[in-house]
């Protein structure tokens, strides 16, 4: 539990009943953003599958402010190879009226301390970005990332179709353990 300005806010492992209230946050960035490549919101059950299944080898944290969730970060597979098993993919997503307020940053500092224990060393984002910033994408995601450490080490051009443009994605890097030979 975190007190910040006299408010109480608690990180936990997310459940498959909070898939209703994340995929309200969720949903926002699908319909109204580039942030999201997907197209169409998935539903509740399919929302409530990928919960489950992704606490099944990897964290899925939630941010509450007085029980309210108001953003949620997971990590998943980055490559389906067993030489790939120190490596992980990272998502985040903070409600857009709770931007600001540290919640990213107190999410992505939980992820990591949960994925260092698992003995993960590299964390991966892929992220949405804009050839030319627009109404539907900027470059906030890869700057709040590059606060956090995170070094950009891809860029893949004119791959992803919304909105009837096209943008690009980014893979950032960060490098949370070391790397010892056995």
């Amino acid at each position: 539990m975190i007190l910040k300005d006299k408010a109480v806010i608690m990180i936990r492992n997310a459940v498959k009943e909070d898939a209703e209230k994340i995929l309200a946050i969720y949903s926002y960035y699908v319909k109204n953003t580039a942030i999201s490549f997907e197209l169409d919101v998935p539903s509740l059950d399919e929302f409530q599958g990928r919960i489950v299944r992704t606490l099944e080898r990897y964290p899925y944290l939630v941010l509450e402010e007085k029980g309210v969730i108001l953003g949620y970060a997971y990590a998943g597979v980055f490559k389906n190879r067993a030489a790939y098993d120190h490596c992980c993919e990272v998502s985040i997503y903070v409600e857009r009226h709770a931007k600001g307020r540290g919640y990213g940053r107190m999410l992505y500092e939980a992820l990591e301390t949960a994925l260092k224990k698992a003995g993960i060393l590299n964390l991966y984002a892929c992220i949405a970005d804009p050839v030319t910033e627009d109404e539907y994408l900027t470059r906030n995601s890869e700057h709040f990332h590059s606060h956090l450490g995170y070094t950009k080490v891809g860029r893949f051009h004119n791959c992803g179709y919304k909105f009837n443009r096209w943008y690009n994605m980014i893979w950032m890097e960060k490098i949370i353990g070391e790397h010892q030979k056995n």
